[in-house]
């Protein structure tokens, strides 16, 4: 949900970043994708489906990565938008495709972890329809107010807010970013905050510079080249360790908050009945495309974080996030299609 100039820019100008902290896939890679037993896959080139527009994160890494997986299988991967109901349609698209490696789908924590939580009669179910094949990268998340703010610490944030509610902006209803305040709002002692979604994290950073909001729960992609330009400052970022993108910026757990940990994050998964084969060598190539210098230069450069991961190591962390984040969203009340 990105607009195209401000994530573009971010990916060309911003110089690249040593990123100490963050686990480089290529330490953990074969120098080339193993021949497994697949029969002759792939014979024609497959599709990314896509759940957003054209010119968002999604669409950019999508696009990106599916050129260096290109080069791993020996076909071009042809990237194919189908917006529409936080990316339930392309979802569903790919849940009821033919299980045969040539249909994949964008992941992310909407469409594999939130979605049950949010939708009472969701037309696919992630669990049993798809098939992880692996991970792409987590954005940290930044709770941010502009430059000129009197309140300079998240402890002022708090205070200020127990006095006035703050606003804070967000890309959607229930986007990880919302989800990710209100966790931290609870975790924090429940301190009064209202929200004000936006169509985008870029929409949210420019109403915040302007004054039209207090503050903002914007991703690492978004939010860095605000900080880095003086315009906005943030309170704290929401992960375990501090961004190697904005390394003096706190962790919530430092500020004595715990467990408020929170990421955007991107992935790739494919229908359920996949081959095993098939999802190793999709496993392998993905992860040798998101280890490859152009990835990973971006990745950097934003503060987006890569890991490489089996097929069961993805599987495990979608489970422990649906088992963190599902009931936390049934007890806020949030659903999006009552």
């Amino acid at each position: 949900m990105l607009q195209r100039r401000l994530l573009v820019t971010g990916l060309a100008a911003l110089p690249v970043l040593a990123a100490p902290g963050i686990r480089r896939a290529q330490a953990q890679l074969p120098a080339q994708v193993p021949a497994a037993a697949a029969g002759n896959w792939p014979d024609h080139p497959p599709r990314w489906v896509v759940g957003y527009p054209p010119g968002g994160a999604s669409d950019v890494f999508a696009r990106l990565i599916g050129h260096e997986m290109g080069s791993a299988i020996g076909q071009n991967v042809v990237v194919e938008n189908r917006p529409g109901g936080g990316a339930v349609l392309a979802s569903e698209l790919v849940a009821r495709s033919s299980p045969d490696g040539y249909t994949w789908l964008h992941a992310d924590n909407g469409n594999l972890v939130y979605n049950p939580a949010l939708y009472a009669r969701l037309p696919y179910d992630p669990d049993r329809d798809l098939a992880g094949v692996g991970f792409i990268g987590r954005f940290p998340l930044f709770l941010a107010v502009r430059a000129d703010s009197p309140q300079r610490s998240f402890a002022d944030y708090v205070a200020a807010a127990r006095v006035k509610a703050p606003t804070y902006g967000s890309p959607a209803v229930a986007s990880p970013h919302h989800l990710a305040m209100e966790m931290l709002r609870r975790r924090a002692g429940t301190f009064p905050a209202e929200h004000v979604p936006y169509r985008g994290a870029p929409a949210a950073m420019q109403d915040l510079v302007a004054g039209t909001v207090d503050s903002v729960v914007v991703d690492s992609a978004t939010g860095i080249p605000f900080l880095r330009d003086g315009s906005a400052r943030a309170l704290l970022v929401l992960s375990e360790r501090r961004s190697a993108a904005a390394p003096e910026v706190p962790t919530a757990i430092e500020l004595g908050v715990s467990d408020a940990v929170a990421y955007g994050w991107q992935a790739l998964a494919v229908p359920a009945a996949t081959p095993a084969p098939v999802l190793e060598r999709l496993n392998a190539a993905l992860n040798q495309a998101v280890a490859s210098p152009v990835a990973q230069s971006r990745m950097a450069t934003l503060g987006i974080e890569s890991e490489a991961m089996t097929v069961p190591g993805f599987a495990a962390m979608v489970a422990a996030d649906s088992a963190r984040w599902r009931p936390l969203i049934r007890e806020l009340g949030i659903r999006l299609d009552s």
